[in-house]
């Protein structure tokens, strides 16, 4: 039997009162083993030991863009992400990644971390387009049909 370890991700799909989406370019300079070039994506990160899925994406949130009104977490989509590897111990390990909805209030300012330089706020065609390059075709296309 080939069986294969994984970590769960959660990832934040926010969306503004105008059905925009959130997106934050990632910092290429703090990511050891990427080469290429700077890229779109959306807030989240690995549940700590102890954490639930609620907690890891209010943390997320605001570690990633000082965002701390949330009116929902609403489960979006659940997906295997084919192309990232995460290098532990004795080898890597894949990732699933969960994805909730996270409708927020009026947001004035975004305070972004180090992990990144710049954000935008997308229509759900856009946000899928630019998220092309790190997620699954699935899961980009279930983003672009948002309304």
């Amino acid at each position: 039997m080939n069986e294969d370890c994984f970590h769960l991700g959660v990832k934040a799909i926010i969306r503004n009162s105008s059905n925009k989406i959130l997106l934050l370019k990632v910092s290429t300079a703090n990511l050891k083993s990427y080469k290429g070039e700077p890229y779109w994506d959306i807030p989240g990160g690995r549940i700590q030991r102890g954490s639930s899925i609620d907690e890891t994406l209010k943390r997320e949130i605001f570690e990633e863009t000082g965002i701390t009104d949330i009116k929902s977490f609403i489960p979006f989509l659940m997906v295997l992400s084919n192309n990232i590897r995460i290098p532990v111990d004795n080898g890597t390990v894949g990732l699933i990644l969960s994805a909730y909805i996270c409708d927020v209030g009026n947001i004035e300012n975004i305070k972004l971390s180090e992990e990144h330089t710049e954000f935008g706020w997308f229509d759900p065609g856009k946000a899928s387009k630019l998220l092309e390059v790190k997620y699954p075709r699935e899961f980009v296309e279930k983003i672009a049909k948002l309304v």
